[in-house]
């Protein structure tokens, strides 16, 4: 690493972290759903509750912890985080009990999803201005691939160890493997390092930075992020309760886990190619298209029985995903700009996490209460139309605030 660009370096890191935010995710921690039900001894629902409420006390909490990466430099603060994964992965290896799981639930939620994803986006959306589409579309690759090995890999390894020991074992490479990527990748970084434009001829367009209480009080953005949380709350339901749909479609055990790999690949295209596309037409004018595949996915969900839908149906949200990844980090960048932009996304990115808490919620409490996954899709495509709607009524006032020179 020691010879390559500090650009290079920085994507690196971002893909890196991007992947390792994998283990505090909705579709790796929805493979240790059964496992855990079982040696605890409870239903669907009360893992529903149990996981909605640690993720909604780690989204409140994210909001004051992520606002931290605008003051110190991003060595010290993905140091910090690299030791809250390990220890919040050694600390789910021990849970015997509701209260045990509770509190493994929320520190994998805060420090995963929730700290390794925001050190990364926060990082790139800042340190790229003129490649920052292709750059956030290279890092996400890094969870796409996760989403593609670790499904299987993981029902794999259940084969061999307990569940237990898996995670003693991802404790182990995040301390060991994680902080030789940091000395080796950002330690030179700054709150105020840019990328290098080797195109000075270029007109440099300055727009407003806003404060992060300033943002609360746009109407735009409660626009924008009904559209950018509909996939969390969406896909966190289904990866949460993957066995509920397999048993409700009489699809084989091994169904989702293979149509992951369908997901992790549509992902890995659209990513590619929405990367090129935010750089060339920004972000903020393709959220109009950016949840049409998932309200394609949740009609076939609705739909559909057959077990060939399954990898149609993972394949479309893949899609969504790929597109949500990108244009979640750079529409908010390109409005508001990127002085405050760690205080603004940690809102954003504790919005998303509460919304994953929102839709393990709301299967769990609709699966207890008998409603088929056929309703449950119902309830989403109604959610996708109606936060479109609003959207396209108002989408010619998505535009940043331009300071003249």
């Amino acid at each position: 690493m020691i010879n390559l660009s500090l650009n290079k370096k920085v994507i690196i890191f971002g893909f890196i972290f991007t992947f390792f935010s994998s283990f505090g995710q909705s579709f790796f921690l929805g493979l240790f759903n059964a496992p855990i039900r079982n040696e605890l001894g409870i239903s669907h629902g009360q893992f529903g509750s149990i996981y909605a409420s640690a993720t909604i006390c780690s989204s409140l909490l994210l909001i004051w912890i992520g606002k931290k990466i605008d003051d110190y430099r991003i060595l010290n603060y993905s140091l910090f985080v690299v030791i809250l994964l390990f220890l919040s992965s050694l600390f789910f290896s021990f849970i015997n009990s509701i209260y045990f799981l509770a509190i493994a639930i929320f520190l994998m939620r805060l420090s995963g999803q929730g700290l390794m994803s925001h050190a990364s986006t926060t990082t790139i959306s800042r340190f790229f201005v003129k490649s920052r589409g292709k750059a956030l579309s290279t890092i996400w690759f890094g969870l796409s691939t996760a989403e593609f090995i670790l499904p299987v890999l993981i029902t794999y390894f259940f084969l061999i160890y307990s569940w237990r020991t898996v995670w003693q074992g991802i404790a182990i490479l995040v301390i060991l493997f994680l902080p030789f990527v940091i000395l080796n990748t950002i330690k030179s970084i700054n709150l105020n390092s840019r990328e290098k434009d080797n195109n000075p001829k270029l007109k440099k367009v300055k727009i407003k930075s806003w404060r992060r209480r300033d943002v609360v009080k746009d109407f735009r953005f409660y626009i924008v992020s009904l559209n950018m949380l509909a996939m969390p709350w969406m896909a966190t339901g289904i990866f949460v309760y993957q066995s509920f749909i397999s048993q409700s479609k009489m699809w084989s055990v091994y169904t989702i886990p293979k149509a992951f790999m369908v997901y992790s690949i549509t992902s890995i295209i659209t990513l590619f190619v929405s990367g090129i596309l935010v750089d060339k037409f920004t972000g903020r004018k393709l959220i109009l298209f950016m949840n049409v595949p998932l309200l394609i996915a949740m009609f076939i969900l609705f739909k559909f029985n057959h077990e060939f839908f399954a990898y149609i149906f993972l394949g479309l949200i893949g899609v969504s995903n790929g597109l949500a990844n990108i244009l979640g980090s750079s529409t908010w960048a390109e409005i508001y700009g990127v002085k405050y932009i760690g205080s603004i996304k940690a809102l954003t990115t504790a919005f998303m996490v509460f919304s994953t808490a929102f839709g393990t919620a709301v299967f769990g409490l609709l699966i207890d209460n008998g409603f088929s996954i056929e309703n449950i899709a119902l309830v989403g495509l109604t959610y996708i139309i109606l936060s479109l709607v609003l959207l396209i009524v108002f989408r010619k006032t998505i535009e940043p605030v331009k300071i003249s020179n």
